[in-house]
């Protein structure tokens, strides 16, 4: 039996891009084994594949020597097939315990596959305007195709993420958000995502206020964290019709929140990884960033074609176009109300 481990620590949203890979794996390998090494407070997010058997926490407060030991662990354990997502220092020491300098490729014991972060690629694309990679930049794909290195046997080959599989959240989790949602279940709702880790990313304030009027036949439901109070501000515009949940759920239950959508319009963050993810029909606002594509059919990519873009991976940076912003700002608010109506 194939059993595999699976490299990545961080963050939420390379976890959740990285979740897409257990589909590839359980269509070519159906009785396979999987194992997960990530960060402690990454692993209530991969909980709810329950196809993954085993998570182990790497408990960051224990240093290199508490990554050693685990890796040894984890050594006993005769892994088949071992996937680095992650390609930093601490992956690095994983593979170098599991498989001293990729010797097991060539012996043929256990296969190594490594996703690399093409940093001579960034290079070029931030600093020289010069862009070899593909176009979009699909988050799942650059995460999936790694694992086309691994030695097949037969004519099988890893196929699309068929989005087959039903995730499973705590019941306690289902109870909590599905209270928060009771106002909206029968009715035609939309959830947004107007924050994101930097500022950059974000669709102004006044856009989702004007797309909120705009759509008066919709309730709408707001995720965010507790810093976000500008999301007060979206629902004042319409307080019959927004529920602003901005502090009030944990990272798993605004997941949650995502799961049960029937809708979701985002930025580039997590939660639009999520969406994607979970299948979901709805809009990606997609401004200085390269590498926040969504990969399903029904997540269209809103963006506009301007030589600054894209500037960051991250949205890290500050914008040195004239207009701050411009490739969200001329991403209308207009135009994203007639991409939901025409859906």
């Amino acid at each position: 039996m194939e059993k595999f481990l699976i490299i990545r620590f961080s963050s939420i949203g390379d976890i959740i891009q990285c979740m897409s890979v257990i589909d590839e794996i359980k269509i070519k390998y159906p009785n396979s084994e999987i194992h997960w090494i990530a960060r402690k407070d990454m692993a209530p997010l991969l909980n709810i594949d329950t196809r993954i058997d085993k998570i182990w926490e790497f408990d960051r407060t224990k240093g290199v020597k508490g990554l050693i030991k685990t890796t040894l662990h984890l050594k006993s354990l005769n892994f088949t097939h071992i996937y680095d997502a992650h390609s930093n220092i601490r992956s690095n020491i994983i593979k170098l315990i599991l498989c001293p300098f990729s010797l097991c490729n060539l012996i043929g014991k256990k296969q190594l596959v490594t996703r690399h972060k093409k940093r001579l690629k960034r290079l070029l694309l931030f600093k020289f305007r010069i862009n070899l990679f593909p176009k979009p930049f699909r988050s799942f794909e650059s995460f999936t195709m790694p694992l086309n290195r691994f030695k097949q046997t037969g004519k099988t080959k890893l196929i699309q993420n068929n989005y087959t599989h039903i995730y499973h959240f705590p019941t306690e989790i289902t109870e909590k958000v599905n209270s928060y949602l009771m106002p909206v279940i029968d009715k035609r709702w939309i959830c947004l995502v107007p924050s994101a880790a930097w500022e950059l990313k974000r669709w102004p304030v006044d856009y989702w206020q004007k797309l909120v009027m705009l759509l008066p036949e919709y309730q709408f439901v707001i995720i965010g964290g507790s810093t976000d109070t500008f999301i007060e501000e979206i629902k004042q515009v319409a307080q019959d019709r927004v529920i602003n949940l901005a502090g009030k759920t944990n990272l798993l239950e605004s997941f949650y929140i995502i799961h049960q959508s029937p809708y979701v319009i985002s930025g580039d963050t997590g939660f639009l990884h999520a969406a994607d993810l979970f299948n979901k029909p709805g809009l990606a606002i997609i401004g200085p960033t390269a590498f926040g594509f969504p990969t399903g059919e029904k997540m269209k990519i809103l963006e506009v074609n301007l030589p600054c873009r894209p500037c960051t991976k991250d949205g890290s940076v500050k914008c040195k176009n004239k207009i701050n912003k411009q490739c969200l700002i001329d991403i209308k608010p207009e135009y994203v109300a007639k991409n939901v109506i025409n859906q």
